[in-house]
């Protein structure tokens, strides 16, 4: 993805510098057209200059040349008029002389002539190059303005292009730093997916094994065990379960919820419309309780009555539907059965329908023969009229579908697959069309009612009548527009791809019967299904089973140790038995003895008489039973003086009183007992500690075998690793070698983006100092 992503960058980027090498020869060319224009305007303007140079001239030699002639002209008149009084005085001598001065100034007055005509042309001249002085200087000055116009649209665009291109640069760099660091991330990924696919090509292959394993024995299986393939007959496969659609089956039965509320809210709105009608046939025209009505009207009334028992049943039928569709079913056509019994109900309400229409024909012309009805009502009551026959043919076309979609369950032949979704969506346009009949009928009835209001005669139990009349009219239009009809075409869908939800392999269920058959055998299925169903037993958590794993490993361990303990310790069993049986003869001989030498003491005693040795037969008793309470019992006697010695602790009692030999000898020899059976009990606890640590020792010098074993695995895995990081290390260092070789190239482009620049910038430099020299020459022209 990566390198995907890598790629689409350099292309846009190609794409771009393409673009921007395209500008850029546009521009070149540009700049060299007007280049190419400016030099031709300067030849233009040097020939113009010497053009006008040589008018300037002429027309300085034609000013000096007239300034000369004016001047002559001058010398002329004066001389004329000096010589005209002279020439009266000499009129007669002066008649030669005249005619001398007329011939000279006809001569002169020629040649003035001609000098005037020749100013005049001159003057002509001078006026037309003035005049296209002017103009080309205009058409130069505004050809300047368009120049410098370009020139600062040139530059803007060649400054736009420099922010741009330095734009371009620094975006590169940063994109050049950014694709550095993807590199290094691809090539950890790159390594993490080699990994992936190295374990990935291993799972496929165990798996294919599996699956090749899989697939010979499921085919030795349905060669051996399945006799028939029943989905290759359709009356055989009709009787197969299908897949269980949960998600199917609670759409389904949601969508019948909704429409057992919109079936509930249009029973709620039939009821409340045929109702307030039979009240409104009791008021108007003629209030039952002030007059009898019509007959006509009474058998109307009498129908409009009995209207619930004709409209509850929808809403009842509906119920059932609703309560057969559960999440356990397969619903389908054929297997709703219930939807039947809806149809039944619904004919029944057409066939009400039917009955009351001709009867509400007539009470409405009753009502425009009546002398209340003016004519705008009983236009009103015409279109009503019309109304109710629509609305009465809509319930026949709707109950119509409804029976065709309920055969399926009942009669296999009576509707062919193939119509189901065509049946499906005329539903839908008879709901929609049932909306535009009650739209038609509660404005037409509202305004009926706004007539009827303004009447003279028209009561308040009249018009809270009509009022109710308008509501649920109101209600059946907004529930037929809004409720069914955009909810059935918002579902046609559903239904439609809910037909071919049958039998797997198969068009669908055949008939009835099999379908019925097929919900037994789900059924049945279920059942068995629920009954091999068993409680899971609680799962021991993870850290758990390790622990005990842990203790299970070093059990295992310790189980070869373990017969030699358990012979040990029979040994052990059995001596122990025998010094039992030994030493329970002792204690039978020593209960004899005592018995002997308490009847002895006692003897003594009474012999004696004295009171002294009273506690001594109990004190041996004692010491025979408990060495540990020789001093309790030797503080009974009279002072008795204590000694320690290695054979434990022996009373002296005073020197007439010296105890026999026997009695010493049973002291010391229950002393031994009891030191006897401390010793043995520590030799069996050192016995059993030697023989638990000779187990952890044994258990450890197996962990020590197997940590060996995991050390060698590990060697041989940083091998292997170590191999692989070298191979990795050779592909980074071959993929940052083309990335560098690719960044070089790229810097490459950058390098000559960056000179075809700075070439640009020097031509467009040249032509402002171009653009500035000429400006400069048109103005101080």
């Amino acid at each position: 993805m990566a390198s995907a992503e890598l790629q689409g960058k350099y292309q846009k980027l190609a794409q771009e510098y393409s673009k921007l090498r395209a500008q850029n020869q546009v521009l070149k060319k540009g700049v060299v057209d007007e280049q190419a224009n400016s030099a031709a305007l300067k030849e233009q303007l040097k020939m113009k200059d010497q053009s006008l140079r040589k008018l300037q001239q002429e027309m300085d030699s034609l000013t000096f040349r007239n300034l000369q002639l004016a001047k002559r002209v001058e010398l002329l008149q004066d001389e004329l008029a000096l010589s005209e009084p002279r020439g009266k005085k000499n009129k007669k001598s002066g008649e030669s002389s005249s005619q001398l001065s007329q011939e000279q100034k006809s001569v002169f007055d020629e040649d003035l002539q001609k000098k005037i005509e020749e100013n005049e042309r001159l003057h002509i001249q001078f006026f037309e190059a003035d005049e296209q002085h002017k103009h080309v200087e205009a058409e130069l000055r505004s050809r300047l303005a368009t120049l410098e116009m370009e020139a600062t649209q040139h530059q803007a665009v060649v400054d736009g292009l420099t922010r741009k291109y330095m734009e371009t640069i620094e975006k590169l760099q940063n994109d050049k730093a950014k694709l550095e660091v993807k590199s290094q991330a691809l090539e950890k990924e790159a390594k993490e997916c080699r990994l992936r696919t190295e374990e990935c090509q291993l799972q496929l292959k165990h798996l294919h094994e599996d699956l090749s394993g899989r697939l010979e024995e499921s085919l030795s299986i349905i060669n051996e065990k399945v006799p028939f393939n029943d989905t290759k007959y359709s009356q055989y496969n009709a009787l197969n379960v299908p897949l269980h659609n949960r998600r199917h089956q609670l759409k389904m039965r949601d969508i019948a919820g909704q429409a057992l509320a919109f079936v509930q809210d249009l029973v709620t709105a039939l009821l409340n419309f045929h109702t307030y009608t039979e009240q409104r046939i009791q008021i108007f025209p003629v209030d039952s309780a002030i007059d009898t009505i019509s007959p006509l009207n009474q058998k109307f009334s009498q129908y409009l009555h009995e209207n619930a028992s004709y409209v509850r049943p929808l809403e009842e039928g509906m119920l059932h539907l609703f309560e057969s569709i559960t999440e356990d079913t397969v619903t389908v056509l054929e297997t709703t059965v219930k939807l039947k019994t809806f149809s039944e109900h619904l004919t029944s309400y057409i066939c009400f329908l039917r009955k009351i229409l001709p009867y509400q024909l007539k009470s409405l012309e009753e009502e425009c023969e009546s002398s209340l009805c003016t004519s705008a009502l009983r236009a009103r009551n015409l279109e009503l009229s019309q109304d109710m026959k629509k609305m009465t043919a809509v319930f026949e076309k709707l109950q119509t579908y409804v029976s065709l979609l309920a055969l399926p369950s009942t009669e296999p032949d009576g509707l062919l697959r193939t119509n189901y979704s065509s049946v499906l969506t005329n539903v839908g346009a008879a709901l929609h069309g049932f909306h535009d009949v009650m739209k038609d009928i509660s404005k037409h009835y509202s305004q009926k009612a706004t007539i009827e209001h303004e009447l003279p005669t028209a009561t308040q139990k009249l018009i809270t009548t009509n009022d109710c009349i308008l509501s649920s009219a109101v209600a059946l239009t907004n529930g037929a527009g809004k409720k069914y009809g955009s909810f059935f075409s918002n579902n046609v869908d559903f239904f439609v791809a809910s037909l071919s939800y049958g039998p797997k392999a198969a068009a669908g269920f055949i008939s009835p019967l099999s379908a019925e058959c097929m919900l037994q055998y789900k059924k049945k299925a279920a059942a068995y299904m629920k009954a091999l169903r068993k409680p899971l037993l609680e799962s021991v958590p993870y850290e758990e089973a390790l622990a005990n794993r842990r203790v299970l490993l070093s059990s295992t361990e310790s189980r070869e140790g373990l017969p030699q303990q358990v012979q040990q310790s029979l040994e052990k069993i059995s001596k122990l038995e025998q010094e039992k049986e030994h030493w329970m003869l002792e204690a039978q001989l020593a209960k004899i003895k005592l018995e002997k030498e308490n009847q002895r003491i006692a003897d003594k005693l009474k012999s004696t008489g004295s009171g002294q040795l009273v506690g001594l037969a109990p004190e041996t008793a004692a010491v025979l039973h408990a060495p540990g309470q020789e001093e309790a019992a030797a503080k009974t006697g009279p002072e008795p003086v204590q000694s320690t010695s290695l054979i434990g602790v022996l009373t002296k009692i005073s020197d007439s009183e010296v105890p026999d030999v026997e009695s010493r000898e049973d002291l010391i020899k229950n002393h031994y007992m009891a030191r006897i059976g401390e010793l043995t009990s520590q030799l069996q606890v050192a016995d059993s500690k030697s023989v638990h640590f000779y187990a952890e020792c044994r258990a450890l010098s197996k962990r020590l075998a197997l940590a060996e074993k995991s050390k060698e695995a590990l060697t041989e895995e940083m091998k292997l690793a170590s191999q692989n990081v070298s191979r990795l290390q050779d592909e980074l260092t071959t993929t940052k070698r083309s990335y560098e070789d690719q960044l070089s190239m790229m810097s490459d482009h950058l390098c000559s983006m960056n000179e075809t620049l700075s070439k640009q910038r020097e031509e467009i430099d040249t032509l402002k100092m171009a653009s500035k020299g000429n400006s400069k020459k048109n103005k101080s022209r």
